[in-house]
């Protein structure tokens, strides 16, 4: 009995039928790039009237385009239900702080930036922790942030900022009351926006015709090189390289025209871009940069299989860890409660057998769970009173100010940990 070829067909019509679309060029999304079960929203902490209730747990499966070969977590939670009410204040990291205050005197020299007369815009803006350095320098700007809470938190500072997603809409709008923007910013905010197009359509008609549009954006190359998995949560729907983001771009009238390479996030990339139709040639950067990311594999389907593999091999690491501290009868605390740290936790499931409580500087955190695996938050001072034998840097990328921070931990025989890229204990300062 031979098979029916319209049935066939049928069911493969079905299938591209039920699978999610690619966000940049609209074709089916069926490969997987890692699946990491069910989590929770990552900056929900639940407080303690909360954390007996019922609670919501989403995918984290991440695929990637077999077409335009762009990473992306489909949109299982809407933007407006993440970023209403947000736990992630930027200011909270004094590098953070720092790494900002560089940018805007980099972007100063290389635009030629004038006080009262030129303008900067920053998109998804925070709590101000870059435009207090723009107006610092006298020059005018606008914080535009979804976030209402933390965009009364920018205002106390005196950043203007307008509670407002970005798509092509609100940047005619805004461009139509503040006039076209000399510099663009949108760091660490590209990889969080379901409409990726309609927020590049947004960056372009903020900027002028002769500016700049300036994106931070986690580099998927390091992603991958360094294990780390934790930045993949609900709130980063896309997964960038160098050539996805110039694709992004270019839907929109924009074109990349120069690179760099950040440490930052675990390594991440900065880009310039320009109106497509007044685009200087690009720097060399670009090809660099490029040339890096065919070599691992990036700018074809099948260079994007085997990271499941590293991460299931990242969380045996973790786990057997964090068991042999308990049969051993060792004590260990989380030192930070960042979004990305409980992808982590929710991903190997631990809970408070294994790590007793997390502390923060974030005063809106205390008291607080974190999300889908309960340790309680706690302030600073409570690593002091408990004397933990280990106390694991969940933020990892901030690994060095951290452990100076921490440097005090050595007086009572503690180490500290890191889980990613890869398991290491280590003392102390150093």
């Amino acid at each position: 009995m031979t098979a029916d070829p319209g049935l066939a067909l049928a069911d493969a019509g079905a299938e591209a039928a039920s699978a999610p679309a690619c966000r940049l060029c609209g074709e089916p999304l069926r490969r997987t790039f890692v699946d990491l079960g069910m989590s929770p929203l990552c900056e929900t902490y639940p407080t303690a009237a909360q954390v007996d209730g019922p609670e919501t747990f989403y995918p984290l499966h991440v695929l990637v385009c077999e077409s335009c070969l762009l990473v992306q977590l489909p949109a299982y939670v809407a933007a407006e239900e993440i970023f209403d009410d947000y736990a992630y204040f930027s200011s909270y990291s004094d590098s953070w702080v720092q790494h900002a205050r560089r940018f805007v005197d980099d972007a100063v020299d290389r635009l030629g930036l004038q006080p009262e007369r030129s303008l900067v815009v920053e998109v998804a803006s925070n709590d101000g922790y870059l435009l207090q350095h723009v107006l610092d320098r006298g020059i005018r700007c606008l914080g535009i942030e979804p976030s209402s809470n933390v965009a009364a938190a920018a205002v106390r500072r005196g950043v203007p900022t307008q509670v407002d997603f970005l798509g092509a809409d609100t940047g005619r709008a805004v461009r139509a009351a503040h006039g076209p923007a000399d510099l663009v910013v949108a760091n660490n905010v590209f990889a969080h926006v379901p409409d990726i197009v309609d927020f590049a359509h947004g960056l372009r008609a903020l900027v002028a015709d002769e500016g700049r549009v300036s994106i931070e954006i986690p580099h998927l190359l390091r992603l991958v090189e360094g294990n780390e998995y934790d930045t993949i949560y609900h709130e980063h729907y896309s997964y960038l390289s160098l050539l996805t983001t110039q694709r992004v771009l270019a839907a929109a009238g924009l074109t990349v025209v120069d690179v760099e390479e950040l440490a930052s996030h675990g390594g991440s990339l900065r880009t310039w871009s320009a109106p497509s139709e007044r685009a200087p040639d690009p720097s060399a950067a670009l090809a660099d940069v490029l040339a890096a990311e065919a070599a691992a594999g990036l700018h074809t389907v099948a260079g994007h299989a085997g990271f499941a593999r590293q991460v299931a091999a990242v969380r045996d690491d973790v786990l057997r860890f964090l068991l042999d501290a308990r049969r051993e009868g060792r004590r260990v605390v989380a030192y930070g409660a960042p979004g990305k740290g409980n992808t982590l936790l929710n991903h190997c499931g631990v809970r408070g057998d294994l790590v007793e409580f997390a502390v923060d500087r974030n005063p809106y955190k205390h008291g607080r769970f974190t999300p889908g695996t309960h340790l309680p938050i706690r302030p600073p001072e409570a690593l002091d009173a408990a004397r933990p034998d280990y106390v694991v840097i969940m933020p990892w990328n901030l690994r060095r100010e951290i452990s100076a921070q921490l440097a005090h931990v050595a007086s009572w025989g503690g180490r500290l940990v890191t889980f990613l890229p890869r398991l290491d204990v280590f003392e102390p300062g150093t």
